[in-house]
């Protein structure tokens, strides 16, 4: 189970859902990459698709789990802050992109990570 505070589990979160997807094939392009319109917990490359990965933890199912935690305003900040990174980092303007969610349960000894491919559109 993860102890700490918020910010320790969401750094847990972030390191399972990492390795997860590096297992699958992506590589890592940027981790926590801030804007003024906000973060993007990773930016992996999967083939020549830049992937937008929002990380969600919950420690409990209530409120619908961790994939119904993206709501349509947190949606629109995700798409907002990755129009930033690409008029930031030029060599990945051309490229596809595509939103998906890493959407983790309860962590005991192996996290319960369901990862959601193209989760919305921008």
């Amino acid at each position: 189970m993860l102890f700490g505070d918020r910010q320790s589990k969401g750094r847990t979160a972030e390191d399972h859902a990492l390795s997860h997807l590096k297992a699958a094939g992506l590589r890592l392009i940027a981790r926590n990459w801030l804007a003024r319109t906000g973060e993007l917990d990773l930016v992996m490359l999967d083939g020549d698709t830049v992937v937008f990965v929002e990380v969600r933890y919950r420690s409990h199912s209530a409120w619908g789990g961790a994939a119904a935690s993206i709501d349509r305003r947190k949606q629109h900040k995700l798409i907002n802050t990755a129009e930033c990174f690409l008029q930031q980092e030029r060599r990945w303007s051309k490229s596809p992109c595509r939103f998906d969610v890493i959407a983790i349960g309860p962590i005991a000894e192996h996290p319960a990570i369901e990862w959601i491919k193209n989760a919305f559109d921008s």
